[in-house]
């Protein structure tokens, strides 16, 4: 199997998982104080969502035109974000829709997009001579 099936396999489980954990009942939900003083849940959110557009953009890692797909991976993962704040507000019991959530889930999608642009293209220096005449890969 290519590498590439891989990360597809395992970008559909965690998008699969990360439908799951946000769809969990709020009284299923640990009531651990600690975790709301110290926001530890927009931390899930920023690793479920990174995790996710992580995942998906490998899957395109050899495409010609993947600068452009990892912008629509990213947009979709930002809409799905959003979209599961309204699922949560009317069809889960016991959850709310919260704002800091779709940000904390947008967060995630860019970080991974972020570390996605540095894997594949690097950082290009530029010295005081402009480096020119110099390969900047």
């Amino acid at each position: 199997m290519k590498r590439t099936s891989y990360y597809i396999i395992a970008a559909i489980i965690w998008l699969l998982t990360t439908t799951f954990l946000l769809c969990l009942p709020g009284n299923d939900l640990p009531d651990i104080s600690w975790i709301e003083q110290w926001h530890v849940d927009k931390l899930i959110h920023i690793t479920l969502f990174f995790g996710m557009v992580f995942l998906f953009a490998n899957t395109i890692a050899d495409y010609r035109k993947r600068r452009v797909w990892i912008v629509w991976i990213v947009i979709a993962g930002v809409v799905y974000g959003i979209a599961m704040e309204f699922v949560q507000k009317y069809f889960i019991p016991h959850r709310s829709f919260d704002v800091d959530d779709m940000i904390a889930d947008a967060a995630g999608c860019l970080l991974a997009w972020l570390w996605q642009r540095k894997k594949w293209y690097g950082v290009k220096k530029i010295g005081p001579d402009g480096n020119r005449g110099r390969n900047q890969n």
